[in-house]
């Protein structure tokens, strides 16, 4: 798997996600579709970098769809919001609109460990149970 293509530039593990998978499949296209109340074709990504700053995801939540934080790791010619100099900055701010949908926390932890394990062994062995912790946990299995 090319893993560095399919890790958004924010930390997002397009691989994990359930828009990125929903383009691999059309039966899971359909029940993602259907659970969202949107059309099928609105829920197939095929991962960050492969449409630059043009995110249907986003417009389908009441956004531009203009991915500011593409647009700055290409302009400031980084792979990863971790590789800038001014990481952590306010594009990775939490934002109240989406947060439901936007693991914006789970984007900067990501991008930490990418820094601190590596690209490959991250994707490997922490990213997707991160992804799992984040939309399935509950705060109490925690303690």
């Amino acid at each position: 798997m090319d893993y560095k293509n399919l890790t958004a530039p924010c930390g997002r593990d397009c691989f994990n996600c359930y828009f990125y998978l929903a383009s691999q499949d059309e039966k899971y296209k359909s029940a993602l579709a259907a659970k969202l109340g949107l059309e099928p074709d609105k829920v197939a990504c095929p991962g960050c970098r492969n449409i630059k700053e043009d995110c249907q995801v986003l417009r389908n939540y009441g956004f531009s769809g203009k991915c500011k934080i593409y647009r700055c790791v290409t302009v400031k010619e980084v792979e990863f919001c971790s590789d800038c100099t001014d990481f952590p900055c306010d594009l990775l701010h939490p934002l109240a609109h989406g947060a439901e949908r936007f693991p914006h926390n789970l984007k900067v932890y990501n991008l930490c460990m990418i820094r601190k394990m590596g690209l490959e062994n991250w994707a490997i062995h922490q990213a997707k149970p991160s992804f799992d912790r984040y939309y399935n946990d509950k705060l109490d299995s925690c303690l």
